[in-house]
């Protein structure tokens, strides 16, 4: 397939390895993408990533630049998909979580803008929500109109990134910078697992039930890179559905009882609210664990 009109030539993809990375490395070369693909190690599993690879460490500001900026052995880039990251809370200690993602997020921005790409695409996180939602969201379904509420290290990092996309903007007025707060990533083997949620509602409360499928979060890459709004802006990116069974208005009334619910719920309407991704990206997610499990 010929790339959009808006979509740019070559992009580089950090985290290249991880669930997401494959996938949006695997959409966009089927798109007709020129993809450089990067990652802190090469990997031997089968399923990891073909093609132009580029091993790099990206807390090393000088190999960021290279990367995105070219060497003798490889073109530099048009834009970057940047979801390389401690991808989780709890994996390490908090310093080094914090050492790392900070540390690897300003170097891709930086050598953005050092070798004048105009176009980078984030992973955020849902958690800057305020997940676990040990505190009750505001209401529900949430959305990007609240103030970000990080309550964990990594969460803070990700809510200092989208601080950090605005003020790179604000230096570069033609920098478009999208930051992508994806749900709990899931590929098709994923699946078999949610039919158990359903015997305790609470299991999943810590981001109200939601989640998103890789080839879904690959399709939302796709839709940020034909964005093209200069400044800095976030979407919540999550499935059209939750991964239970009952209501989503049951959950929430058992669950949330006293948080309001602003609209009228489908029956499994996702409660990470997707409208604005819809809106302004063209995103619509394609898939779903129900077509997957009997």
């Amino acid at each position: 397939m010929t790339p959009s009109t808006s979509r740019p030539r070559r992009v580089a993809v950090t985290g290249a390895r991880g669930k997401l990375g494959r996938a949006v490395v695997a959409h966009l070369r089927d798109l007709g993408v020129d993809v450089l693909a990067s990652d802190r190690t090469a990997g031997t599993d089968p399923r990891e990533v073909d093609g132009e690879f580029l091993v790099a460490d990206l807390t090393d500001y000088g190999q960021v630049v290279e990367l995105l900026g070219g060497s003798d052995e490889h073109e530099p880039v048009d834009a970057v998909v940047h979801l390389a990251a401690v991808p989780a809370p709890g994996m390490t200690t908090n310093a080094a979580t914090y050492a790392n993602n900070s540390a690897v997020t300003y170097n891709v921005f930086a050598a953005a803008r050092a070798v004048g790409i105009g176009r980078i695409v984030w992973a955020s996180s849902e958690t800057v929500l305020g997940l676990p939602f040990d505190t009750p969201p505001p209401y529900a379904p949430v959305d990007e109109e609240y103030p970000p509420r990080p309550e964990s290290t990594y969460s803070l990092n990700k809510a200092l990134e989208e601080e950090m996309a605005r003020h790179f903007c604000r230096w570069q007025p033609e920098l478009v910078a999208v930051g992508l707060r994806f749900s709990n990533v899931m590929d098709v083997e994923d699946y078999a697992q949610f039919p158990s949620f359903d015997a305790d509602p609470h299991l999943r409360r810590w981001n109200l039930w939601g989640y998103i499928d890789a080839r879904d979060g690959a399709q939302a890459v796709e839709r940020a890179l034909e964005h093209d709004v200069s400044g800095a802006d976030v979407f919540v990116i999550a499935n059209a559905d939750t991964v239970m069974s009952r209501s989503s208005a049951s959950l929430m009334a058992e669950v949330y009882p006293d948080v309001p619910v602003t609209k009228v719920l489908g029956e499994h309407e996702t409660l990470l609210g997707i409208d604005k991704a819809r809106r302004v990206l063209g995103f619509e997610p394609r898939h779903s664990w129900r077509d997957h499990v009997g």
